[in-house]
């Protein structure tokens, strides 16, 4: 479930971190996806699901 009324300090002390490290990972523009990311999420109530897909060849690949 997610927990509107948590702070990126209280994420950060429930995921052994610390809060500048969370907020740098929030305001990252950078799509990550890491460790930290991942428990973030998990503190939040998320269930992370990562799918691979086989990519297309192109056309110039044979």
């Amino acid at each position: 479930m997610y927990r509107k009324s948590t702070t990126q300090a209280k994420i950060a002390e429930n995921i052994g971190t610390s809060p500048s490290y969370v907020n740098k990972i929030v305001r990252s523009k950078e799509q990550i996806m890491n460790k930290t990311f991942l428990a973030m999420m998990e503190d939040l109530g998320f269930d992370v699901e990562l799918h691979y897909v086989e990519r297309e060849k192109q056309c110039s690949e044979k």
